[in-house]
């Protein structure tokens, strides 16, 4: 009996290896898209990649490029997935200011040409894009929730809510069954070291091991809402399992300071913050040694930023049973720990 087919463009990032990990338990067979270059950069899929009851049974690896449509289209035949998670793409809001039409072309246009092909397809696959809190922007209510209209800031966001505009429009149009996931910021210890929740877990580790270094934050009193990314996948795969096709909220429902994400994350490596003074002077001190752990550097404040992004999860919940089981600081509490490992392991 042939399994259920899943094709992943991201697979070697954050969400793209727990979603393998995950579809791989279920008895998926797992194909990803990922791109060829110079710095071999796979390491959070490199157990499955060595695994050699996975790697070529249940799980392949595709080389393409999100601007290659040609390959991509080919791909797609060749693969004839069931199901297409979009998760590819320049996800970095800060860095989105620093390189805008890449990241429109990435987020965008990618997205753009990926639901031509799946629309060409003989068998159609059940499609899950991949969209973001940033579509909200700087949104007049708190919660948000899906009539919440779309007011991006920056270049991410913008590039977000025209892919996810356009993902509504194929499902509409075309009856595409396409589901855009409007995810709040989702971490673990596979995150990006340029994301601000592992710059904080890692300075955590290394100071509480002796490193002696400063950590550079932005703005301390920005907040977010901040979930656990295995969880996440999860709900993925689960709003491709229902009848119709829809747009969803995936969200603790719960609002984080990087202050206060900063101070779990540091009492996890056994080092009570204090801080002291304020704005562009506040730091974080060692209580116990009064050594400066955390300054402000007004050079990673963002120019516009959004400060009141927290989801309404209801419907997630209420209708495929999904909730956020970690928030906040439990997040920042578990990526120390998984940090503590790695560094152990290493």
């Amino acid at each position: 009996m042939r399994k259920r087919r899943a094709l992943i463009s991201g697979i070697t990032g954050q969400d793209g290896s727990y979603l393998a990990e995950l579809l791989l338990a279920k008895g998926y067979e797992v194909h990803g898209i990922v791109r060829r270059a110079s710095l071999y950069n796979r390491s959070r899929i490199e157990h499955l990649r060595r695994d050699p009851q996975v790697y070529g049974h249940s799980l392949f690896l595709h080389y393409a490029d999100l601007t290659d449509a040609t390959t991509l289209r080919r791909i797609f035949a060749e693969v004839q997935p069931e199901e297409f998670y979009h998760l590819a793409g320049q996800s970095h809001v800060g860095l989105s200011f620093e390189i805008p039409e890449s990241t429109v072309q990435e987020v965008a246009v990618a997205t753009l040409s990926l639901l031509e092909i799946c629309r060409d397809q003989a068998n159609r696959p059940r499609i899950y894009h991949a969209s973001s809190s940033e579509v909200f922007g700087d949104p007049p209510t708190c919660p948000q929730d899906l009539s919440t209209p779309f007011r991006p800031v920056n270049p991410y966001g913008c590039a977000k809510t025209f892919s996810t505009q356009m993902a509504r429009v194929y499902r509409e149009s075309y009856g595409l069954f396409v589901v855009s996931g409007i995810a709040y910021n989702h971490e673990s210890p596979r995150r990006g070291e340029n994301f601000v929740t592992r710059k904080i877990t890692r300075a955590a580790v290394h100071q509480a091991q002796g490193s002696g270094e400063v950590l550079w934050l932005g703005n301390l009193d920005a907040a977010r809402d901040w979930g656990a990314a295995p969880e996440y996948v999860e709900a993925m795969w689960q709003s491709l399992q229902t009848e119709r096709p829809r747009d969803w909220i995936f969200a603790t429902g719960q609002q984080t300071t990087v202050r206060e994400f900063a101070r779990a994350a540091y009492a996890a490596a056994g080092v009570e913050l204090e801080w002291k003074g304020e704005g562009l002077d506040e730091v974080g001190v060692d209580r116990s040694t009064g050594e400066r752990r955390i300054a402000v550097d007004p050079r990673f404040y963002r120019k516009v930023d959004s400060p009141t992004l927290v989801g309404d999860p209801g419907e997630a919940t209420h209708q495929l049973s999904w909730r956020a089981r970690r928030t906040g600081a439990e997040v920042a509490r578990w990526m120390v720990q998984e940090e503590w490992h790695q560094q152990n392991r290493a």
